[in-house]
């Protein structure tokens, strides 16, 4: 199943991202927290912060981040700025990171481009593959996305992994709010495009049939 919580040894087996927390701060409250991997990101999903790890000390503000390469640099020290602050922690094993960010979901009417989906679909997002694994993490609101076919609930807490080559999408938000979720993009592969494709401007997908 792709869909899965934070915790060690909760994702799949192919994923390189192995876990994650959602980290809450309140402001002038610093957080230590040790190294876990040897590759970690941390990323500002709201409000802002500063950070301090081994020689990097940054302020973030939602949608930044930074990408930790060496577990000898030390435990991260982080504090909110001005007002409570929430930050995504990936954990992982990836040899790169394609991207990583914010994104948010609404009802409205879908996409006007051939794209292709057999369900029903209230909102704007389109239904793509990679050439990388991506995974979405939500942090507010609750949607049904589709991944590898079949259709799924999530909600805050949640973790969408898709293999590269499969298709994925967000079909529709619950009570007509919006959905805030982040979206970490692992290493390229097969011709190493970036952004989403679309078979009928990028070719069909190949999808790795072991991610699953």
């Amino acid at each position: 199943m792709p869909i899965f919580r934070n915790g060690e040894g909760s994702a799949p087996n192919w994923c390189e991202l192995e876990d994650f927390e959602l980290i809450k701060l309140e402001p002038d409250t610093p957080k230590k927290f040790e190294r876990r991997k040897e590759k970690e990101v941390f990323l500002v999903c709201q409000g802002r912060i500063n950070l301090v790890s081994g020689n990097s000390d940054c302020n973030f503000m939602p949608g930044g981040w930074i990408n930790l390469h060496d577990r000898e640099d030390g435990p991260v020290e982080m504090r909110a700025l001005y007002t409570d602050a929430l930050v995504f922690r990936a954990l992982g094993r990836w040899s790169s990171v394609t991207s990583a960010g914010l994104f948010d979901v609404w009802t409205t009417s879908p996409p006007d481009f051939d794209s292709p989906y057999d369900y029903k679909k209230t909102t704007r997002f389109d239904n793509h593959y990679h050439d990388f694994d991506e995974y979405w993490i939500v942090f507010e609101g609750e949607a049904t996305v589709a991944t590898e076919g079949k259709l799924y609930d999530v909600g805050p807490g949640d973790c969408v992994a898709t293999g590269m080559g499969w298709h994925h999408d967000v079909v529709s938000v619950k009570d007509d709010q919006k959905m805030w979720a982040v979206y970490f993009e692992s290493g390229r592969e097969g011709q190493g495009r970036t952004g989403h494709l679309w078979e009928p401007k990028h070719g069909k997908a190949e999808p790795k049939l072991d991610r699953v």
